[in-house]
C-alpha cells in the first residue's frame, strides 16, 4: 500500500526511483480507506534527507500511510528555506486539533546542551504533553529519545567522550515483544551521539522496559512504555548507508577529531565503501510498529481516541 505525502514533495522522487509507492494528497482523496494518520516533529537541519529516510520506511508496508510534518515555530531551521517549510510544513499551532494514529520525533543536534538550553524546548515540550491526549502511539529517536525519557520520566542524559559513533551490535532483552518480530536475537544499528541515558537510571522507572541493549559503549537501545505505546530508541535504524560517511567527512573537513565510525568501513577504511548492516533491521522495526502499536490497536474513528483513554502523567493514568 502507499504513503500518502504533500503534493510535489522532494522527496517523492527519490523514493519513486526504489519503487517504494507514494499516493499525492490529491489521488488518496479518491480511495475509500482511512489511513493511517503519522505526524512527525523533524528536528534535523536537513529535512528532506529526514523525511525521505522517514518516508522510505513507512511507505514500506502493506498499511496506507498519511503523514503530516511539523516544525518548531519558535526556532527558524537555518538548513531549510522558510518557503521550502511553509509548503510542506506546518507548525504546532496547525495541528493541535487534530487527532493522530502515531507520532514520530526525530533526532536533533542540541545534545551537547542543556534540555532547558534548546531554543525550542519550550515548544518541544508542549508537544510531548499534547500526545499524550492527541496520539495513540509515539516514537522517539536519538536526542527525541534521550528528550522524550527526560520529559516524560525525568531520565538523565550524559556526555560522553569519544562521541558513540558506528554501527553497533545488539540484543534482545525480552521475548515475544512484537516491536522486534522477525529480528534475530543480535542485528546492527547505526549510532551517532554525544550523549547516552544509562540503564541505572532506566531502571528506576517502574512503567518503562529495555527492550534491547549493546554490551558495547553505546548501552541501551530500545526503551518503551507498553501500556502507553511510547518508544525511545537511542539509535538511528533510519539512516541511508552513506549518513554515517558524509559525518565523518564533514566533520574531518571542519578539522575536528573525530573518529573512525565504528564497524563500518571494511578493515575501518574509510576509502572503501561502507557495508551496510541494519536495513532489514530498519524496515522491520518501522513496520512492527506500525501494525502491531498503532494499526492493530487503534480506534478507527480517530474522534473516538479520546474517549479509549484517559490522561495520564509521568507514565501514571489519571483516575
Amino acid at each position: 500500500m502507499p504513503i500518502k505525502i504533500p503534493n510535489n514533495l522532494p522527496a517523492a522522487q527519490i523514493l519513486d526511483k526504489e519503487n517504494i509507492f507514494v499516493m499525492d494528497t490529491d489521488r488518496a482523496y479518491k480511495q475509500d480507506i482511512r489511513p493511517l494518520r503519522i505526524l512527525i516533529l523533524n528536528l534535523m537541519p536537513l529535512k528532506t534527507v529526514t523525511e525521505t529516510q522517514l518516508l522510505r520506511l513507512l511507505g514500506n508496508t502493506p498499511l496506507q500511510v498519511e503523514v503530516d510534518f511539523i516544525y518548531t515555530q519558535s526556532y527558524t531551521p537555518a538548513h531549510t528555506s522558510m518557503d521550502y517549510l511553509t509548503e510542506f510544513y506546518g507548525t504546532f499551532a496547525d495541528v493541535k486539533n487534530n487527532i493522530y494514529d502515531g507520532f514520530i520525533m526525530t533526532g536533533a543536534p542540541v545534545e551537547q546542551l542543556e534540555y532547558e538550553d534548546v531554543a525550542y524546548w519550550d515548544e518541544v515540550c508542549q508537544i510531548m504533553e499534547w500526545t499524550k491526549t492527541h496520539v495513540f502511539s509515539s516514537f522517539y529517536i536519538c536526542w527525541g529519545a534521550q528528550a522524550g525519557l527526560y520529559y516524560h520520566y525525568g531520565v538523565p542524559k550524559y556526555a560522553v567522550e569519544p562521541k558513540i559513533f558506528g554501527v553497533y551490535k545488539h540484543r534482545l532483552l525480552v521475548e515475544h515483544e512484537k516491536l522486534f518480530r522477525g529480528f534475530d536475537d543480535e542485528f546492527y544499528v547505526p549510532h551517532s551521539r554525544h550523549t547516552e541515558v544509562r540503564r541505572s537510571d532506566v531502571e528506576k522507572v517502574p512503567e518503562l522496559t529495555i527492550m534491547a541493549e549493546s554490551d558495547s559503549r553505546c548501552g541501551v537501545y530500545a526503551i518503551a512504555n507498553l501500556k502507553h505505546r511510547q518508544f525511545f530508541i537511542t539509535g538511528h535504524a533510519e539512516y541511508d548507508p552513506l549518513s554515517l560517511k558524509w559525518e565523518y567527512d564533514r566533520d574531518v573537513k571542519a578539522g575536528l577529531d573525530i573518529q573512525i565510525p565504528c564497524n563500518y568501513y571494511p578493515n575501518d577504511d574509510p576509502k572503501r565503501q561502507p557495508v551496510v548492516k541494519w536495513r532489514s533491521v530498519a524496515n522491520l522495526l518501522f513496520a512492527n510498529w506500525l501494525n502491531y502499536y498503532v494499526y492493530q490497536e487503534t480506534p478507527y474513528d480517530l474522534a473516538n481516541l479520546k474517549n479509549t483513554s484517559t490522561p495520564w502523567r509521568n507514565g501514571i493514568r489519571e483516575i
